[in-house]
């Protein structure tokens, strides 16, 4: 490859990590993973349980330091970033456990993110009037993930795959740049996933995904690349 050519493959590389590697007291969870995103694409990483998966976005997000390698966003090494600065600079992930606010309902736990995008996090229990400029903006992510119905239903009475919805939504709500899925479709039922994957490829534009799943099926339907 020239160097014009490779020049340019890096520019269309919006997440890249390379060699990276993490231990656990002389267990390497890690080991010199390499592989590059590119810019408007959905990644899909896949694997069986066990193999480094999630522990690989922990280093993305740095909720976890690399005992080696270095880690790339637009060409620019965050190998030593804190986890904010790399939020900041709009990465936003997913958990394979669901993280919702189970005291209150749907709508409002959309509207704290929408709150939070807004630097307005600290504000979040405010009244009903101060939440209708989110009103609209939260209703159409809520119809976007199949949970407008339910919009005033507390989360704790949700069924798994609906809270696992209603975290997709909460996530798009922080306009990521990239966005990091961990097992999105985990515990759906089959309408739900294909819900799923309809949004997926409607909110693809402008973002970059980077997913890891076991559903094969739905890794094949909306995927650009796998590693």
């Amino acid at each position: 490859m020239s160097d014009a050519a490779s020049a340019s493959s890096e520019l269309c590389n919006q997440l890249s990590v390379e060699n990276l590697s993490v231990e656990f007291s002389g267990y390497r969870a890690v080991d010199n993973g390499t592989f590059a995103v590119r810019a408007g694409s959905i990644h899909c990483l896949i694997g069986p349980n066990g193999a480094g998966k999630s522990t690989c976005f922990n280093l993305i997000t740095k909720f976890i330091r690399p005992t080696s390698g270095r880690i790339f966003l637009d060409g620019i090494d965050v190998t030593k970033d804190s986890p904010v600065s790399i939020a900041r600079k709009g990465v936003v992930r997913s958990f394979q456990i669901s993280a919702t606010f189970g005291g209150l309902n749907v709508f409002e736990n959309v509207c704290v993110a929408l709150q939070s995008r807004n630097s307005e996090a600290y504000r979040w229990r405010r009244s009903d009037r101060a939440l209708k400029r989110y009103r609209d903006e939260a209703d159409a992510l809520l119809e976007g993930v199949g949970l407008l119905d339910q919009r005033t239903a507390d989360v704790a009475t949700l069924s798994y795959g609906r809270k696992r919805a209603l975290e997709i939504a909460t996530t798009l709500a922080l306009d990521p740049k990239i966005l990091l899925l961990d097992e999105p479709m985990a515990g759906m039922a089959s309408a739900d996933v294909g819900r799923v994957v309809d949004l997926l490829h409607k909110v693809r534009k402008g973002r970059t995904i980077l997913m890891v799943e076991h559903n094969l099926r739905a890794v094949e339907e909306v995927s650009d690349t796998v590693t």
